[in-house]
């Protein structure tokens, strides 16, 4: 038998099918689940793509909603435009001058006596008498000196402030009563010690913080830096902790 009667004879061609089919489930078997993995990874790829595409159809009717509005929003100026180029604001017209009467003096009375008419012109005055003019000078200078005494006996107002000062002692061991009453014992006009309180500074060293109300003009927080200071026994330093105008 020839070859060509052998391939002829040989049924493997008709059943090709069954043996794809053979193959197929062999490489299944074989690789495992790996082409279910395939198709779920391109199926969630679709998904995915169907997703940005929706989403870009929604901005996309959204945008067209926007230009449309903006679009109308556009005619309707230019329609304003156009109206107040056609039909300009009229110019404010001016107000009629109002006519003011010339003001006529009053006549002079004239006397109607015969023989009396030399006497009674002695006898007008038309500017005024000068015991007119004495009174109202009087009383003029009596609002003055008035006014003089009701402003000498106002309060003039004084600038004060309240300042709080940290005094802190040398160490744990000095005596914080006679530092306060050092401290109290500065007197000077214009000074007024308050409420005072000692405060934990570390390793039981406790600093006086004390409250004191001054004038301005005549206590500064120098000269109570300098008076507070000479008692150097006591006394390491101070400092401003507040500073607040009354």
């Amino acid at each position: 038998m020839s070859g060509l009667e052998c391939l002829a004879a040989e049924k493997v061609w008709f059943d090709k099918h069954r043996y794809d089919e053979a193959e197929r489930k062999f490489y299944e078997g074989a690789n495992g689940p790996a082409p279910k993995q395939q198709q779920s990874s391109s199926h969630s790829g679709e998904q995915e793509l169907v997703a940005r595409m929706k989403s870009l159809e929604i901005e996309n009717h959204t945008l067209h909603k926007v230009v449309g509005d903006m679009r109308a929003a556009l005619q309707k100026l230019e329609a304003r435009v156009a109206q107040l180029e056609k039909n300009p604001a009229p110019a404010a017209v001016p107000a009629p001058a109002v006519k003011v009467a010339p003001v006529q003096a009053a006549p002079v009375k004239r006397a109607e006596e015969n023989g009396d008419d030399d006497d009674d012109d002695d006898d007008m005055d038309l500017f005024g008498s000068d015991e007119d003019d004495e009174e109202a000078a009087r009383l003029k200078q009596e609002r003055v000196d008035a006014y003089a005494a009701k402003k000498a006996n106002k309060p003039t107002l004084i600038a004060k402030s309240s300042i709080l000062l940290d005094v802190k002692p040398w160490d744990d061991e000095t005596d914080m009563s006679k530092l306060e009453e050092c401290v109290r014992s500065v007197q000077m006009d214009g000074l007024l010690w308050g409420a005072s309180k000692l405060v934990p500074v570390g390793y039981g060293i406790k600093k006086l913080q004390i409250n004191c109300v001054v004038e301005d003009d005549k206590v500064g927080t120098d000269i109570l830096e300098e008076e507070i200071t000479k008692f150097e026994d006591f006394v390491q330093s101070v400092d401003v902790a507040a500073f607040n105008k009354i």
